[in-house]
Parts: structure tokens; sequence; C-alpha cells
């Protein structure tokens, strides 16, 4: 039952996604973070929400891991995590009697405003070192700053 309402809500909503044996693999398109991959593993008696947010912070591990910390005191159904190498996810469950279209628009929903709307301040926090230095590569070459216009703050 659950799989199949996965299945229905997927192509009704024309969500980009894949099947394999035991999970759906989702591709959610964003405006801050292009794009979202996140996966929906059955279980024996859940379905785990896998999201990936961003790779383990260069810099200000420890500033990160706290404003993590403070948005999941807010969030719906999934929560910040990371894994062995640092990088961070967001993660849930969900157990198959709630599996409806309704709660499945709104954990795909969640997962993907968590992922847009975190990823500038994770990149802040987490790479501010490495934004500067593209920046300046990209001046000193004349290429397009388009896509780094959000963190000109940081190098003004």
């Amino acid at each position: 039952m659950a799989i199949a309402t996965i299945e229905e809500f997927l192509d009704s909503h024309v969500i980009d996604h894949e099947r394999t044996n035991d999970s759906f693999l989702l591709t959610l398109p964003g405006e801050r973070k292009l794009e979202t991959h996140c996966a929906l593993v059955i279980g024996d008696h859940s379905v785990s929400v896998n999201a990936f947010v961003i790779r383990k912070p260069d810099e200000n591990a420890e500033q990160v891991h706290e404003w993590l910390l403070k948005k999941n005191a807010s969030m719906y159904c999934v929560a910040f995590a990371i894994n062995e190498l640092g990088d961070i996810y967001l993660v849930g469950r969900l157990p198959f009697n709630s599996i409806t279209e309704r709660e499945l628009d709104r954990v795909i929903g969640a997962v993907l405003q968590y992922s847009d709307s975190s990823f500038n301040p994770l990149l802040e926090l987490g790479y501010s070192s490495a934004i500067r230095r593209e920046w300046a590569w990209r001046v000193s070459r004349g290429e397009s700053l388009a896509n780094l216009k959000a963190f000109e703050h940081l190098v003004h």
C-alpha cells in the first residue's frame, strides 16, 4: 500500500525519480541549491527519507553544527544529520500507516524547503574562504560572478 501511494504521488506530481528494488531516488529542483537528491528507502515497517544537503564544511564546523542543531528544533518530520564523513543530510522516517499523498507532499516539500533555504547560509558558514578565493579567481580571469552574487558581501 505505501509503495503504491508513493508511486502514484510521484507520477501525479511529475517529480523526477527512478525506482530501484527498495527505494525511490528523487531529484527535487530548487532555487539556491539547484537540485536536492532525496531517497525514499522502503524498510520493513517504515520509509526512510535521506537527502544530501552539502559536503563536510571546510571551516567553522562547530558553528555549522550549532546552526544545524538550532534549525532542527523547528523542523517538520526531518532533521539535519551528518554522516561518518561529516557530510550534511536531511533524514527522517515515516511509518507505513502515515504514508498518504498529503503527508508525502508535506515531507517532500519540507525536504526541498529546508535544503534550499539552508544552502547559502551553510555555504557562507562552512566555505567562506573558498568563496572568497573563487571570487578573486573569477575576477582575475574576467569570469562570470552570477552564481556567486549571493555572497558578494563576503568580499566587500
